[in-house]
């Protein structure tokens, strides 16, 4: 990032590392899914394909993410369990559990296809993420048996619930009558008026939930001449049903989990879920401060070499996510502003919004995984042409800021970032394309000032302050308001827009004084 005035900015960052020895378990769980489930006709009780649809998004995680050792899931939540030595990302919780959340997301929207080819994506899905610090393999332990005890619940509870209701009955009284039965009375319900045994009938993905973990398999790796079969052992992700995960019987007798997390121990039974929940701790951000989600593309100069996008500027690909901070700031209203050059974006939040609480997890994580589901199901829209070869993801974290001008600063910051990386970059792939190698041209711009790189350009014809605007200021989204002749609450209304602008200077804040008010009268 580049060196500056407002550099200072930076000090209001905060450090979020999980400290060891704490286990890290990222818990990932849907976003209103009970309107996403009925937008998309989901089977009311269990729909095994959007199950199985969850499972492949848990295995394509862990596949990626070699230091996540193990996963749990059921309805649709997800908990992923860090292996216990790992220095992921130096074990920052924000960075943890945003990009695992845009992974999830991303592959959720990729893989959406193949689990329903019949059924258009209606609404984007997104998901919540969070850190859970496990303090001790017990508490993990008990973690794992607290979330498999509430899948047994919800499934049991969600099964006679909706025999019930299809039989005719109304779910008013549905829910009259299972109130306060216990888990041997449900079984009953269940046998007698359905004849469903419960724990034969219901298919073990509903009543146990999905684990997904790596085991040793042997694979056949080639034939020989002959046909013979080569085989080789290889540590591969599996999804495996249990009825007790948290026991160990089961857990100890999977080699790589004892390596990995730790050791499970008997008779935890008699642990209250109270315990566990005791080591949860939700950070949330300073009341009457900005609050500034700032989200950045994990090795995106990987993925834009993968698609072939434009050098130095691909405008269809700063198009694309200026429409996906467009949807963002139409679907969560508390921002105000937004500020995005290159593969990163900042949302801001009004001084005064209470979105979830100000739940740091909640907000930075919904902020991204919906942008990465929109960035999904626009690609096509912005790359007619282009098939995605692999799902892309974001990283995020929330910083506050005390003051409007301290946010202000912040942007600008931003912006001066944009100016001199766009300056060289610019500079960097003319050389590039005029047959320099790209060590030749980093050597010959080592050093150089905003006037010699102009000065480079303009051997190649090139007036740098006539390119793109929005190459060299950048993209800023914000609500519009249009006031009619009178300025009655009636009459004002509001559109997002996005220009390209020097917010930098005071000018473009005259000129939209209502974007930072503190008092929002519309």
């Amino acid at each position: 990032m580049a060196n500056s005035k407002y550099e200072y900015v930076k000090s209001f960052e905060i450090e979020d590392e999980v400290m060891v020895p704490n286990i890290i378990v990222v818990y990932i769980n849907g976003h209103d899914f009970g309107r996403f489930s009925e937008a998309h006709r989901f089977d009311t009780s269990n729909d095994l394909k959007a199950l199985q649809l969850m499972n492949a998004c848990g295995t394509a995680v862990l596949e990626e993410f070699p230091d996540i050792a193990f996963a749990y899931g059921f309805g649709n939540e997800f908990s992923f369990v860090f292996k216990k030595e790992t220095k992921f990302y130096q074990r920052r919780a924000s960075k943890i559990y945003s990009l695992i959340v845009s992974y999830f997301t991303s592959v959720f929207v990729t893989k959406w296809k193949c689990a329903f080819p019949q059924l258009e994506l209606e609404i984007p899905p997104s998901f919540h993420s969070r850190v859970i610090c496990c303090a001790s393999i017990l508490v993990l332990q008990a973690y794992l048996m607290w979330r498999q005890n509430e899948s047994h619940i919800k499934n049991q509870y969600a099964t006679c619930f909706w025999e019930l209701v299809k039989r005719g009955m109304c779910e008013v009284e549905a829910k009259s009558i299972l109130k306060g039965t216990h888990k041997q009375e449900k079984n009953e319900l269940l046998f007698q008026q359905f004849s469903i045994n419960y724990k034969k009938d219901v298919p073990e993905i509903f009543r146990q939930g999905s684990c997904i973990l790596r085991k040793e398999v042997e694979d056949i790796v080639k034939y020989l001449e002959n046909l013979a079969p080569v085989r080789r052992k290889r540590k591969k992700v599996v999804i495996v049903h249990s009825e007790n995960i948290a026991t160990a019987n089961f857990w100890n007798n999977q080699e790589s989990l004892n390596k990995d997390v730790g050791v499970f121990r008997e008779g935890i039974e008699n642990l209250k879920s109270e315990y566990i929940k005791s080591f949860h701790y939700e950070s949330k951000l300073m009341p009457s401060t900005w609050i500034v989600i700032r989200i950045d593309g994990c090795h995106f100069h990987r993925f834009c070499d993968a698609h072939s996008f434009e050098k130095p500027n691909d405008e269809q690909a700063l198009n694309l996510m200026n429409s996906c901070a467009v949807a963002v700031v139409e679907e969560f209203t508390d921002i105000v502003f937004a500020y995005g050059v290159s593969d990163e974006y900042s949302f801001v939040l009004n001084k005064d919004s209470s979105l979830y609480q100000r739940r740091a997890s909640e907000i930075v994580s919904s902020v991204v995984s919906f942008f990465s589901s929109v960035y999904l199901m626009k690609w096509k829209e912005f790359f007619p042409q282009k098939d995605l070869k692999y799902p892309p993801y974001f990283d995020g974290r929330s910083v506050c800021y005390p003051s409007s001008k301290i946010l202000r600063d912040y942007l600008a910051w931003r912006q001066v970032d944009c100016h001199i990386n766009n300056q060289y970059n610019t500079c960097f792939w003319m050389l590039v394309k005029s047959g320099k190698s790209k060590t030749e041209s980093q050597n010959i711009l080592k050093g150089t000032q905003t006037p010699e790189k102009i000065e480079l350009l303009s051997q190649f014809g090139i007036d740098y302050h006539n390119l793109p605007s929005i190459f060299r200021f950048g993209s800023s989204v914000f609500w519009n308001k249009e006031e009619g002749p009178l300025s009655a609450m009636a009459n004002c209304h509001k559109r997002v827009t996005v220009e390209h602008s020097n917010i930098i200077d005071t000018n473009f804040w005259k000129a939209h004084p209502t974007i930072l008010e503190e008092i929002t009268h519309c």
